[in-house]
C-alpha cells in the first residue's frame, strides 16, 4: 500500500469524503468497474481516453461519458487523469506493473495523492475502510481509479466493483428513515445493526446452516426493511439477481443473509494460528 501526499487543497470540511466523480482510463479491468459502478450508484464520472476510445477488447462504448485525446498513447490519458483528479486508487492482485506502476510514478511525478490496495494481501472489507479514510483525510472530491486489465487478472473487475459498491453507499446514519433499496445496501445496515457476537456466530457458519437464521434474522429483514409494506426496489433488486420475476420471501432473506455471511466471512471468522 503506497500513499503519496497531495498539495491540491481541494475540497471543504463541509464535503470531506464525499466522491463527487469518478474517473478512469477506459480500459478493461478495474478502469471499467470504476466507470460501472458510477453510473449505476448515479455518481458523475468521465475521464481521458486514447484516440479512438482504445481499449484491450476494442472501442469503448459510448455510454461511458470519456473524452478523447488526440493520441493513441495510453501514457497521455493516464497523466491527464492523474492530474485532472483530487487522487488516484490502484487496484490490483499483487505489486504493481505495466500501465498501474506507471500510473504510481506519474502521481509521485505531479504530486498527488495515490493509494494503492493489493488484494491479495487485503480482503474488500479492509480495503474499503483503508480507501474511506484516505478520501477523508486527503479531501477526495474527485476520484481517478485506476488498476489491472481484464487480460492480465481475470477478477479484477468484479472485485473492484465489489469493493467501489461498498465504498459509495451511505452511512447506516444517512439510510436511517428510509428502507434499503437493493441486497447490498440491505447487508450495509445488516452489518451496522447486528451485534459483535452474533456477528461471529454467523461468520463461522457452514453455508448449510444459514437456513437456521430464516426464523430470526430472516424475520428482521422481513419487518425492518419494508418487505412487509411493498419495499419494490429491494424486491426488484432481488428479482434482478435470481433472473425471475416471482420471488418467494424466503429466497429473499437467503440472498441478504448469504451476503451477509459472504461478508462476514472476511471480517469476523476466527482464524486459527499455528
Amino acid at each position: 500500500m503506497v500513499d503519496q501526499e497531495d498539495s491540491s487543497g481541494r475540497g471543504s470540511e463541509e464535503q470531506r469524503g464525499m466522491i463527487k466523480k469518478v474517473v478512469s482510463g477506459g480500459q478493461t479491468g478495474a478502469d471499467q468497474a470504476a466507470l460501472d459502478v458510477a453510473m449505476e450508484m448515479g455518481i458523475r464520472h468521465g475521464g481521458w481516453i486514447a484516440k479512438g476510445r482504445k481499449t484491450e477488447a476494442g472501442r469503448l462504448p459510448e455510454k461511458y461519458r470519456l473524452k478523447e485525446i488526440n493520441s493513441i498513447d495510453y501514457n497521455q490519458r493516464t497523466e491527464l487523469n492523474v492530474v485532472d483528479s483530487d487522487g488516484t486508487v490502484i487496484f490490483s492482485h499483487g505489486s504493481l506493473k505495466g500501465g498501474s506502476a506507471r500510473t504510481l510514478m506519474l502521481a509521485k511525478k505531479h504530486n498527488k495523492s495515490c493509494l494503492h490496495i493489493n488484494l491479495d494481501e487485503l480482503s474488500k472489507y479492509e480495503a474499503v475502510e483503508i480507501i474511506k479514510g484516505w478520501i477523508d483525510a486527503r479531501q477526495i472530491e474527485v476520484l481517478n481509479v485506476a488498476g489491472s486489465r481484464a487480460s492480465e487478472d481475470a477478477g479484477i473487475y468484479e472485485d473492484v466493483k465489489d469493493v467501489l459498491r461498498s465504498l459509495f453507499y451511505p452511512p447506516p446514519e444517512a439510510i436511517a428513515g428510509r428502507f434499503p433499496h437493493d441486497i447490498q445496501e440491505a447487508v450495509h445496515v445488516l452489518l451496522d445493526r447486528v451485534p459483535m457476537t452474533e456477528k461471529t456466530v454467523i461468520a463461522r457458519m457452514d453455508k448449510h446452516e444459514l437456513e437456521s437464521l430464516q426464523s430470526t434474522l430472516g424475520k428482521r429483514i422481513e419487518a425492518e426493511f419494508g418487505l412487509l409494506s411493498g419495499n419494490e426496489a429491494l424486491m426488484q433488486s432481488c428479482r434482478y439477481t435470481l433472473k425471475r420475476y416471482e420471488v418467494h420471501e424466503d429466497e429473499i432473506f437467503a440472498l441478504i443473509i448469504g451476503e451477509l455471511w459472504k461478508r462476514l466471512k472476511e471480517t469476523h471468522a476466527l482464524r486459527i494460528v499455528k
